[in-house]
């Protein structure tokens, strides 16, 4: 699956910057240097954005579509930030099978963004997820480490009025 772009403006720090710098210092000359570099520097922004990512891509004289095609290809990376409540709705079988796909439909028109995205308040972020091992309570959501399970559509409102 494809990760969308993020549209919330990217907001570093000098501090970030200097981090990220320290990171690319000590690790641009060793082998397969690309990987940990990224890693770090989704430690230090919790994301990686395009600017993070071209920053990076520069710092190592790479082209900026083989940061990209690592980036997009590893699950641990992500594009967009995540929200003040991270909502991730299991997709996994015994849940889609007990109605998830029609949870993250509901969810998408409650939060007004799509799976990827994240509310522009920057409160909540929706992401779709694979089995997280409560299939005994299908069909399940997580709001951050809050677990939710048994839901039905009619539910998600109050769920979600509890973290405003």
């Amino acid at each position: 699956m494809k990760k969308p772009m993020t549209t919330v403006p990217f907001k570093g720090t000098p501090e970030q910057q200097a981090k990220l710098d320290a990171v690319i210092a000590a690790n641009k000359d060793k082998p397969g240097a690309l990987m940990p570099i990224l890693q770090q520097a989704q430690d230090i922004y919790g994301y990686l954005p395009s600017e993070v990512q071209h920053y990076i891509a520069g710092a190592l004289d790479i082209p900026f579509s083989e940061v990209y095609g690592v980036v997009t290809f590893y699950a641990q990376f992500l594009l967009n930030p995540k929200g003040e409540h991270p909502v991730a709705v299991c997709l996994g079988t015994a849940c889609y099978v007990k109605g998830s796909g029609i949870l993250m439909d509901k969810l998408e028109t409650l939060l007004g963004i799509k799976n990827g995205g994240i509310t522009e308040d920057l409160k909540f972020s929706l992401e779709a997820t694979r089995c997280i091992g409560a299939c005994g309570l299908a069909p399940v959501l997580t709001i951050g480490e809050d677990v939710y399970g048994r839901l039905e559509p009619n539910m998600l409102e109050g769920i979600l009025a509890k973290y405003n």
